[in-house]
Order: C-alpha cells, then structure tokens, then sequence
C-alpha cells in the first residue's frame, strides 16, 4: 500500500495555475521562475565543464572548490564556517530540506512551522514521523510574537523552522523577531533549520541577518541556501545545508541516501560565480526592485491594495482592501480562466485556519509580462465589481 502522506497530497496549486497558463496562453505571474535566462558567464562555465571537466561522481558532500566558496560567501554575513566540516552540497534546496528533517526529526518530535508555508515542509516534516505545531503569521506585517511562541513551544518541540526572506509573505523579518526566536530555540534546547534561499534579495536598504549569527544559535541551526535563487537560474538545482559538524554529520548520512551527490559541471559553475558575482549580487536586487515597483505602481492605479514587498520575488494583493469580496481561490481561478492571468491563493500556503484575502504575484518577470499582467488583473478585478 502507499504512504498516505504523499498519496493523498492534491496536485500543486502552482501545477495548477502553471497548466492554465500553458493551456491558455495566460500571463504567468503565479509560479516564481524568472524570464531571464540567468548569468551568461556562469552559464558558460557549467557549459565547458560539462565538455572539459569531469562527469563521474564528485565527492558525496560536494566539490571542495564549491564548499570553500560557500564558506567564503556566508564571510559577507558575518559567519565563519569550516567548508570541510560544516558545509554540504544538495541537489536543491528542497533536498537540503529533506535531508535536515529525516536526519534530524525523530518520530514524535514536535516542529514549529509558520504558516503561510512552503508547501513541500508540512510531507517531508511528516513523513519523518515529526509532529507539526503551526504558527499563524497575519498580514500585513506577518510578524512573529511571544505568545505565537509560547502557544506552540513545549518540552517535546525538537525542530523550528524558518522561512527567512518569507515565501510567499515577502517579508525580512526583523532583529526583533529573530532574537525572540533565537531566545526560545535556546530555552527548548531546539534546532532551527533556516531555509534562507532567498537571502540575497533584499530591498529598499534592508539588510538580511542569518538566524545562525544570533546568540546561542551558531551550533543549534541548520542554513539552507540556493543557488538557483542566487542566479536566478531555479532549474538547476543546487542547493546546500551549512552547519556545525555534529549536525552535520548526520544531514550528510542523509542526503547520500537521498540523491548523493549533485552534477558536477553545475557545482563547479556555481563555485566560481560565488566567487565572481559581485556586480550580478548588487544589480540583482536593484533590477528586481525596479520590476516590484513597476507592478506596484500599475495595480495601484488600477485600484488594488498591495502589500509591500521586502524581498523575495513575490508581491501579495489585499483583496479586501481591493474591494473585491471573494475568497482568494475564487479570485485565482477566475482570473485565470476569464482574464488570462495567472496568481496563486496565498490560502494553498496553510495547512489550518488559512487567510483567504491575498493573493501572490512573482514580478521577477520582464516588464512586457508584467506590463500584460496589470492590463490581465484590471480585467479581474472588473469581473468582481
């Protein structure tokens, strides 16, 4: 018989929306990919490792060079890791997540999520055996408080885990919150696994901290980051897990369990663009602003309410401050359907209790598509007044 956690999972609310799209040839401002292709210089790096270099088995915890740039990247935060026994490359940060949670979680260990949440957490948390214990971030500002913590913190809670930048809330959430966080990890004696793909997108000044640079939390967290976020290139599925050696070790036995290693022309790619990206990391969050602002602006003339966007390449509409009086679902399939646009329910985010007034945008798009989403949305909106 197969596991009930996975085969009772729907479809993927952005397979969805994505589907829609290809059927219809509605604009996709639903599922988080750029238009861009990404940064030619470390594209044609994977290119000629590919040819030149070697295609056999790297080392199961990655390429040394790709380690050491990892290390020598989070120096930028204000981290000193040891790139031998502290940093682990994954196929994804997805696979980062998995390895951190079956090598971590024991059956009935208590893990405290916070909702709206990335959808693959609540099946792999789940399916370790760890029992969820779901916190309720409330827009607009999302923010995390003492008594959240203390309703959900207990003897039995082993695992945080934090979404920092927040998808889909695109929020960074402030030092206040990290430190209240940090305080209670310390006091539960809990690891927090830090899934911080989207570090490197930080807006309007804002400065991103790493939980794992708080007081008492350098041997107690687990920092996932990305590369496909980093470049802006999400099929290629370079991730890594980096923490201190005891924890580690285990995430390391997992992951050679769960895909082993990673190509090794993409490690190498990504290595050196680490390590040679220093105009693409300042002109990224720059040109993705100015796309946030584009699509800010236009849906405001036409009458929506918009969250701000701190990070991340998503936007979220207040539907009630929009005066639109439907449900986020409806407002999605409807938009999709009969206005040629694609969003996501940001309600697809909870497991319980969801908020159903906002919806998600991705504005890491040219501005033709996103030029074509506003004129799509103002038609949304008219179908609801």
């Amino acid at each position: 018989m197969a596991n009930p956690v996975f085969t009772d999972l729907p479809t993927s609310i952005f397979e969805v929306m994505s589907g829609f799209c290809r059927e219809t040839g509605a604009v996709n401002l639903g599922q988080g990919f750029p238009d861009e292709p990404g940064p030619e210089a470390i594209r044609q790096k994977a290119a000629w490792a590919v040819v030149h270099g070697s295609n056999q088995y790297p080392p199961m915890r990655g390429l040394p060079e790709l380690r050491e740039a990892v290390a020598a990247h989070y120096r930028r935060q204000g981290l000193d890791l040891d790139w031998q026994s502290e940093v682990t490359v994954t196929s994804g940060a997805t696979e980062a997540l998995a390895a951190a949670f079956f090598s971590l979680i024991s059956p009935g260990d208590e893990v405290v999520l916070f909702q709206p949440l990335y959808d693959a957490y609540l099946p792999l948390v789940r399916r370790a055996g760890g029992v969820p214990k779901l916190v309720s971030l409330q827009p607009p500002e999302w923010r995390i408080d003492r008594a959240m913590l203390e309703a959900v913190f207990s003897d039995r809670t082993r695992m945080v885990v934090l979404n920092n930048p927040h998808n889909p809330a695109a929020v960074i959430f402030p030092d206040e919150d990290l430190a209240l966080l940090a305080e209670f990890c310390v006091r539960h004696d809990a690891v927090a696994v830090c899934d911080e793909v989207w570090e490197q997108l930080a807006f309007d000044g804002r400065v991103f901290r790493p939980l794992m640079g708080f007081p008492g939390m350098r041997e107690r967290t687990v920092k996932i980051g990305s590369a496909g976020k980093l470049f802006a290139m999400t099929g290629w599925k370079v991730g890594w897990l980096a923490a201190a050696p005891e924890l580690t070790k285990a995430l390391a036995g997992a992951h050679q369990f769960l895909t082993f290693t990673t190509p090794p022309n993409l490690q190498s790619a990504v290595a050196w663009g680490l390590a040679n990206s220093d105009d693409w990391f300042a002109k990224m969050p720059l040109e993705l602003t100015r796309s946030r602002d584009r699509l800010t602006d236009g849906l405001r003339a036409e009458g929506f309410a918009v969250i701000p966007a701190q990070g991340t390449y998503f936007v979220n509409l207040d539907l009630v401050g929009s005066g639109i009086g439907v449900d986020d679902r409806t407002f999605c399939m409807r938009a999709v359907k009969e206005a040629g646009v694609g969003t996501i329910p940001v309600s697809a985010f909870y497991d319980e209790n969801p908020v159903t007034s906002v919806v998600r945008l991705c504005f890491a798009k040219k501005d033709e598509t996103l030029d074509r989403g506003i004129e799509a949305l103002a038609k949304a909106r008219k179908l609801f007044a």
